[in-house]
């Protein structure tokens, strides 16, 4: 059978990038999203599951769902997020926006963690051999302020601690738990402050001078799927051209 990797918000940008890098390992993926209709893909490896990361009835479901249906899943892929769907002040940030995204971004992905911990360490006592992970996509968002987006800072600055937690509490059944971080990656989310970064990049704000592409997160998260690094659990892998080096 093959390996197989759930990756969620994975229909397009980051997510996408990181299913396709993941079938060339091996991986049949399963993405998810919030529409509730069939998808298909060109790539005959991976398939759409709806989930609506904010409701943890339908993470249960899922989860429920795809080990029923596969036995399985070697790579749970924490990536659904979202922007707020307006860039305001700190002074004005609303709680219907600070839900919205704290919601996906943090609740969802704690408690995606929570249950596929449950499912990954039931089958693990079944089968000596299942060797399961777990990664989540961050943000340089996560240490960085950005005053007119606090609420999104705080949701990837929370699901940075939901890695250590998990990490922890999962090393006794040897599922490692890990986060990549990036940077300023080129997506439909930073679509419309493009040139902003660009400029920013260009006049040395990382050591690397070109914008993140989705592919770049995706060949990192690979890095991790493949088990060599499993002795370093709670690692944060920064895929941000440099971003983090504090430079003189």
């Amino acid at each position: 059978m093959s390996k197989i990797a759930f990756v969620t918000g994975g229909r397009k940008g980051i997510g996408f990038a990181i299913a396709e890098e993941l079938t060339k390992d091996g991986f049949f993926v399963v993405v998810s999203g919030r529409e509730n209709r069939a998808i298909s893909f060109e790539n005959p490896n991976i398939a759409y599951l709806s989930c609506d990361n904010r409701n943890l009835d339908s993470i249960r479901n899922t989860a429920d769902t795809l080990f029923s249906r596969y036995g399985k899943v070697d790579l749970l892929v924490n990536n659904a997020g979202v922007a707020p769907k307006e860039r305001v002040d700190l002074l004005k940030t609303t709680e219907e926006s600070f839900d919205f995204v704290v919601d996906t971004n943090l609740k969802g992905g704690f408690f995606m963690c929570q249950a596929f911990a449950n499912h990954m360490i039931e089958q693990k006592q079944k089968d000596s051999g299942y060797f399961p992970r777990i990664v989540n996509i961050s943000s340089v968002s996560a240490y960085t302020s950005s005053t007119n987006r606090g609420e999104y800072c705080i949701s990837k600055a929370g699901l940075s601690m939901v890695t250590s937690l998990f990490a922890d509490r999962l090393a006794e059944y040897g599922i490692p738990v890990f986060e990549v971080r990036p940077g300023i990656i080129l997506t439909d989310m930073t679509e419309k402050v493009k040139e902003k970064y660009l400029s920013l990049i260009e006049n040395g704000l990382t050591p690397i001078k070109r914008i993140g592409r989705p592919e770049d997160v995706a060949q990192c998260v690979s890095a991790l799927a493949g088990g060599k690094l499993d002795f370093a659990i709670g690692q944060v892998i920064n895929a941000d051209g440099g971003f983090h080096i504090r430079r003189l």
